[in-house]
């Protein structure tokens, strides 16, 4: 009974996935060739994969290099794939930064830069602004990933200390003109903060970064603080002409996925609301509000009536206060599981599209309703894993963790809660064998 129901939660993150492949958005977003030179650039966990559909799709000659995570490389033939460091970046990426900038220089007017950006290239394009060091920024990016500060956060800080975010990597670029392809991972699809954006401008300043750190109290070198201080790491803004010949284009967001999600259960019989697509928070305060939701579905038929599959995406956060192995997406899914207390209504699924929750190569999990009773039974303690970050072990102990290898991919965080009503409950098996067939 619950593996079918988990192979049905399943296939609604292989659509949401499926949707944003970059071999089904890329082509039909790609401009004319141009009279001059076009190189490819890019950086992100979707990247390489993006490279290979512009690759198949590409009429004329083109070169270039892009930046994608360890295992998530594509079998290019003129684009450079150059492999690096997720979450913390590495010395592969400094060195791929720097070349990147060294190739687009001295293009004219009439050759094209192709950009390729999907989530993680924050961490995979690291260009430290001098004087400041990798070191530095290794040292920045890890208290930020701890300090539970948001995603938008995180990367209005990075965009003020970089060479090649905020804007900087398009005026390397000028004036050739730019064509920017987006895959979303980010509350809002703001084009600044998706990689921190290399070739967007940038509303926010080197004021805000300083308020950022100052309001989670988060320790930075005093290099750091000096360059934000002086203004030195401030980005390029809206207006900047030598952004006008540039253009963005959002190919892939997490909205389209959960659309995607919803189709594909509606198509099982199964009603489906899509609750919104950048929720964000403290992952553990949203899976308790989740699980209100999900119980005054289960016990009132409001705001949905059961038999329904309740669909969020965003990107929430974890503050890091214990040494255990987790991530947003497995700690939101354990929070949840205390919150319901064994509701036998409800199961879920909880993963990271990219495939990667956290650090670890697991990209999330399934909720059943006897979920705490066999951890229980196990010796394990949900309330102490919780409290030590530990959802990783919680979910690996009952086996019940998802492991999809690169996906190639990354529109953000996928959450299906799975609602029934007591009659589909009773008869769970007849009810979901044409879906899961």
């Amino acid at each position: 009974m619950t593996r079918s129901i988990q192979r049905f939660l399943r296939q609604l993150f292989d659509a949401a996935v499926d949707s944003a492949q970059p071999a089904l958005c890329v082509s039909a977003h790609l401009p004319p060739p141009p009279r001059g030179r076009t190189i490819v650039v890019g950086a992100g966990k979707a990247s390489a994969a993006m490279a290979l559909a512009v690759e198949r799709a590409w009429q004329g000659p083109l070169s270039g290099l892009v930046v994608t995570r360890y295992g998530y490389q594509a079998p290019c033939s003129r684009i450079e794939i150059v492999q690096a460091a997720h979450p913390v970046p590495d010395e592969r990426g400094q060195a791929a930064a720097q070349k990147m900038l060294e190739m687009v220089r001295g293009l004219g007017p009439e050759d094209l830069v192709l950009c390729l950006i999907s989530g993680g290239g924050s961490a995979l394009l690291p260009a430290p602004l001098a004087p400041l060091t990798l070191a530095h920024k290794q040292q920045v990016n890890q208290a930020l990933l701890r300090s539970g500060a948001s995603i938008g956060e995180i990367n209005c800080v990075r965009r003020h200390l970089s060479a090649i975010k905020g804007g900087r990597l398009a005026v390397a670029c000028h004036p050739a003109r730019i064509v920017t392809l987006l895959i979303s991972d980010v509350p809002g699809d703001k084009a600044m903060d998706i990689a921190s954006g290399p070739t967007a401008a940038d509303t926010t300043s080197c004021a805000d970064a300083l308020a950022i750190i100052e309001r989670y109290r988060i320790v930075v070198p005093g290099a750091v603080r000096e360059l934000l201080q002086s203004g030195r790491g401030e980005s390029i803004k809206p207006g900047d002409p030598r952004l006008s010949n540039s253009e963005l284009h959002l190919i892939a967001t997490p909205q389209l996925a959960l659309e995607a999600a919803a189709r594909c259960a509606r198509q099982a019989g199964v009603a489906a609301h899509i609750l919104g697509d950048s929720v964000e928070g403290e992952a553990r305060e949203v899976g308790k509000v989740l699980a209100a939701i999900a119980l005054q579905v289960a016990r009132h038929g409001q705001p949905f009536a059961p038999p329904c599959v309740l669909l969020s995406g965003g990107e929430t956060t974890v503050r890091v206060v214990g040494k255990g192995r987790g991530g947003r997406n497995v700690e939101f899914l354990l929070a949840l599981a205390i919150a319901l207390h064994g509701e036998q209504l409800v199961h879920a699924i909880a993963a990271d599209t990219d495939g990667v929750d956290g650090v670890e190569e697991i990209a999330g999990a399934y909720l059943a309703p006897d979920s705490l009773a066999r951890a229980w039974a196990l010796g394990r303690r949900p309330l102490e894993d919780l409290a030590n970050n530990d959802a990783h072990s919680f979910f690996q102990t009952l086996g019940d963790s998802i492991v999809t290898g690169p996906t190639q991919t990354n529109v953000n965080d996928f959450r299906a809660i799975l609602v029934l009503d007591a009659k589909t409950s009773a008869s769970i098996g007849d009810e979901f064998a044409p879906m899961v067939s």
